[in-house]
């Protein structure tokens, strides 16, 4: 059996938006749009999210059904399948891999998570600063072994400055999480 393509994050966010409610494409393709939402993070073209939405029924992730509309043709209206749940639970709980993968995957991570409601948000938020915690160790330790001066040091220190700062607003994040 050949392996199943991975998940794109976006893929996996579209999971997320048909979970609890089965929706049809262009009603997915304004959620990802809202401005107060998903859009925040993400611009797509409509005819991209339909290509994405027929490969996530091809995995098995999502399942379609017509709705009859009288004249007019029938349309697809889409639910998630028990497989596309138990791989969207996971990728919901779980913290990104990388710092560069925070401004997209992490925040549609949280996005969700904080639908999921809140214990499952604390649980994400403090994965997350563990990780990040980690690396920035990681990276200290890195910079501090080179000669003072070298380039490589201050681009190591320019990450250690941006991780810092993910940490300060992941904490931040966990604190209006408690004040909630």
């Amino acid at each position: 059996m050949p392996a199943q393509k991975q998940a794109l994050t976006i893929e996996l966010a579209l999971l997320g938006l048909v979970r609890g409610q089965s929706l049809h494409p262009y009603e997915l393709f304004q959620q990802v749009q809202a401005r107060d939402g998903l859009g925040c993070i993400w611009r797509i073209k409509q005819s991209h999210l339909y290509a994405m939405l027929d490969r996530l029924e091809a995995e098995g992730y999502l399942r379609h059904h017509l709705e009859i509309q009288g004249s007019r043709p029938p349309r697809k209206i889409f639910s998630i399948t028990a497989q596309g749940e138990a791989i969207f639970t996971e990728w919901v709980i779980t913290p990104v891999a990388r710092g560069r993968d925070m401004r997209l995957e992490f925040l549609a991570k949280y996005y969700f998570a904080r639908r999921e409601g809140s214990t499952v948000a604390a649980q994400l938020l403090a994965r997350q600063i563990d990780c990040c915690r980690e690396w920035l160790a990681e990276n200290d330790a890195k910079a501090i072994a080179l000669p003072e001066g070298s380039f490589e040091r201050l681009v190591l220190q320019y990450r250690s400055g941006q991780l810092q700062a993910v940490l300060a607003w992941l904490e931040g994040c966990q604190n209006s999480l408690a004040e909630v």
